[in-house]
């Protein structure tokens, strides 16, 4: 049978879901609390009364966590929920989940260095634009010998463990021109915006915490131009901005799943009439032309790597592994 779309599941079955499938093994503290949710009516009924698009876990779990929440035992976390609802109500209508992991760049690495250099980028749904650095960081692949920037070793290095023929890359792409689009951008040099991206890295993953803050360090030394809009309507005028010199790359992670079926086509549609080379990192099920032409495969939901629609690798959400297809 298959999958309800996200939106046509009640929140508790959303958060039941969420425990199962994409915090087990991962986050026991989310899993825990999602599991709590689901079986508490009244707490989903406050939730419920979030417009539903508002209502998704990792969006109502860190506007808690931006408050200072308890989150080590549900009790606890269900007793402070119910007394701070309207503050936590508040910062879910006003924020959104755009959790920006520079991690995400080891697994797009493998076809950035590929490409035809020099390269221009554009990531629609940029959050804070820390993955539009990848000539900026360093990488480990396995046991591989680190590759660094031009410049020297980055204090931020990628780890990134592989399995079949992956294209290893040699070097680092120069990058000449980069921006970003999202409806609700983040500044690395406001304060208030890198707390709500430490928000938004689940409790047990202080490593990934360390990450963002050297990546953020690294990013404000030159903050990345990011357009507010819609990524389809703004996509073709940014595109008609890049250097004709460059080699101008189109890429997103995590970004399609927000948008309804009808949307997502008419981005997919839009990006391909582009000259430009476009690079999906996202679910497995989410990208239209992606799916159709995966191969069978049975386990745990991954991300889906593909260029210009024809699927390359199976990737980790947060950038820790890469399964090139055969």
């Amino acid at each position: 049978m298959q999958a309800l779309p996200d939106s046509d599941r009640s929140t508790a079955e959303r958060y039941r879901a969420f425990a199962q499938v994409e915090a087990r093994g991962l986050s026991p503290t989310y899993d825990a609390l999602a599991l709590g949710v689901a079986e508490d009516p009244e707490v989903i009924a406050l939730i419920d009364e979030l417009p539903v698009p508002k209502r998704q876990v990792n969006l109502v779990f860190s506007s808690c966590r931006l408050l200072s929440a308890p989150v080590t035992g549900y009790g606890t976390f269900r007793d402070w929920f119910v007394r701070h609802w309207p503050e936590v109500k508040q910062v879910a209508l006003t924020h959104a989940t755009q959790t920006n992991e520079p991690r995400r760049a080891a697994v797009l690495l493998p076809v950035l260095a590929a490409l035809p250099g020099p390269l221009a980028l554009i990531e629609v749904g940029a959050s804070a634009g820390l993955c539009l650095y990848p000539d900026r960081y360093s990488y480990r692949y396995d046991d591989e010998p680190p590759i660094h920037p031009a410049p020297g070793p980055s204090p931020v290095v990628l780890s990134c463990a592989t399995s079949g023929r992956v294209p290893l890359p040699t070097a680092v792409p120069t990058v000449v021109w980069r921006a970003g689009i999202d409806l609700n951008p983040l500044d690395v040099r406001r304060d208030d915006d890198v707390r709500w991206l430490s928000a938004l890295t689940w409790p047990e993953h202080e490593e990934r915490r360390q990450r963002l803050a050297a990546a953020v360090s690294i990013v404000r030394e030159d903050p990345p131009r990011i357009e507010r809009g819609d990524l389809t309507d703004l996509l073709p005028a940014l595109a008609a901005e890049a250097p004709a010199d460059a080699t101008l790359v189109v890429f997103h992670t995590a970004v399609l799943l927000y948008l309804d079926q009808a949307a997502r086509r008419r981005f997919v549609d839009t990006v391909r009439g582009l000259d430009a080379v476009w690079i999906s990192n996202e679910g497995d099920d989410v990208t239209p032309g992606v799916a159709e032409r995966l191969p069978r495969r049975s386990g745990t939901p991954s991300f889906v790597l593909a260029r210009d629609g024809q699927p390359l690798a199976f990737t980790h959400p947060h950038g820790a592994t890469i399964d090139w297809l055969p």
